[in-house]
C-alpha cells in the first residue's frame, strides 16, 4: 500500500499558520492535497498535524487525518523522518504495511502529479531508499561570496576565481517539495541527503522554498504566471 504525508503542525513561527492561510485562492495545503490526489498513485493520502483546525481543512479537500500527532514531534526542532516514521507505524498498528511512502510537504504549491509519479517511478527503478525533488543552483556554488565581519566581500572558495561559470560543475539543491522513501528508510531514520538517494530534477522556475514573507510573495508571482490551476 503507498500512502502520502503530509506534515503540517500548527504552530509555525515565520508565517504564522502557514499551512492553512490562503495562497492564490485555497489553503496553502490544498495544493499538496489536490496534487497528491489527481497523481492517482496513492492508496491513502493522509495529514499529520497536532491542530484541529488544519484537521479541518484537510479533510475538506479529500486528505485523511487519522490521527492527531503528539506533543513530542510537533516543535520547533522536530525533523521530517520522524514526523513520516510515526505515520508508517501508526498504519503498522492497524495491521497494515505501507511502502512506499512520500513525504509531501504542506507549503509546495507547486508540485504536480506528474512529479509525484515520476518520483515513484525512479524510487523503484532505481532500487534507492529515497527519490526526491531538487533543482540546480542558478549561479556556480563555487564563485560564491561572502560578506565579512569588517563590511567587505570575499569569496568562499578564491581559487575558482579565474574560472568560467560553464567549466564549474553544476550543483543541486532540496527542492522542498515531497521525498518518496521505503517504509524500512524512514522508520530507520536513514540520512535522506546521501548516496543511497536518486534525485527527481525539477526547473528552477517551479521550485520556491516559502519560509518568510517575502518567500510568500515571491511564490504568489511565480504561480500567477506559470500554474494553470489558478483557473481550476
Amino acid at each position: 500500500m503507498r500512502i502520502a504525508v503530509i506534515p503540517a503542525r500548527g504552530g509555525s513561527k515565520r508565517i504564522p499558520r502557514k499551512n492553512i492561510r490562503d495562497f492564490c485562492g485555497k489553503p496553502m495545503i490544498a495544493w499538496s492535497i489536490e496534487a497528491a490526489l489527481k497523481s492517482e498513485c496513492f492508496d491513502h493520502v493522509i495529514v499529520s498535524t497536532d491542530d484541529a483546525e488544519i484537521t479541518e481543512i484537510a479533510k475538506k479537500y479529500g486528505a485523511n487525518a487519522p490521527f492527531l500527532r503528539p506533543s513530542r514531534l510537533s516543535d520547533d526542532h522536530t525533523g521530517t523522518s520522524p514526523v513520516v516514521a510515526h505515520a508508517v507505524e501508526w498504519y503498522r498498528n492497524q495491521g497494515v504495511m505501507p511502502d512506499p511512502v512520500c513525504c509531501i510537504y504542506a507549503t509546495a504549491p507547486f508540485v504536480t502529479p506528474e512529479d509525484l509519479l515520476r518520483g515513484l517511478d525512479i524510487l523503484t527503478e532505481t532500487c534507492a531508499d529515497f527519490a526526491f525533488s531538487v533543482t540546480s543552483f542558478p549561479f556556480p556554488i563555487q564563485r560564491a561570496i561572502r560578506l565579512t565581519q569588517m563590511g567587505r566581500m570575499e569569496m568562499f572558495q578564491p581559487e575558482y576565481f579565474e574560472s568560467r561559470s560553464q567549466d564549474l560543475e553544476a550543483a543541486f539543491h532540496d527542492a522542498g517539495q515531497f521525498y518518496w522513501g521505503r517504509a524500512t528508510a524512514w522508520c530507520s531514520e536513514r540520512p535522506i541527503f546521501s548516496s543511497n538517494s536518486a534525485p527527481v530534477i525539477l526547473p528552477r522556475y517551479r521550485v520556491q522554498d516559502i519560509d518568510t514573507e517575502e518567500d510568500w510573495r515571491r511564490a504568489e508571482v511565480m504561480f500567477d504566471c506559470i500554474s494553470p490551476r489558478r483557473l481550476s
